[in-house]
């Protein structure tokens, strides 16, 4: 093995270590949504917040009748796995501008898991 070859492994090793594989637990996600869940619903109704049913391949600011910030309105966002991962991270850097009152979740397997779950709401 040359050098060139070994140092490569190494870094892959590192990184594997430093970035493991998050797994997904849809229950996890479902507890995570529970802070969530004092402003979105799962069925279909809206609350302080929209509801979050069907999220996952929705255009950010487009749930029928609720009252979307500018910011979100004029978004062309559409959530996926990478912009509900970014946007959950942190909600203002994500999308400057929304009026949603609240900071992200820091945790990356927490918002994994809460992504997990906002999926299997159909």
């Amino acid at each position: 093995m040359t050098f060139r070859h070994l140092a490569a492994c190494t870094l892959a090793l590192g990184a594997a270590a430093a970035f493991p594989a998050l797994g997904q637990d849809l229950n996890a996600g479902k507890a995570a949504f529970a802070q969530c869940a004092a402003c979105h619903s799962v069925d279909g109704a809206n609350g302080a917040g929209p509801s979050l049913k069907g999220v996952i391949g929705r255009k950010a600011g487009s749930f029928a009748g609720f009252r979307y910030s500018r910011a979100m309105k004029n978004s062309t966002t559409v959530w996926d796995d990478k912009t509900l991962d970014a946007y959950l991270a942190n909600p203002q850097a994500a999308m400057p501008g929304n009026v949603m009152p609240f900071s992200g979740v820091a945790d990356p397997k927490q918002r994994a898991d809460l992504i997990e779950y906002l999926k299997s709401l159909k």
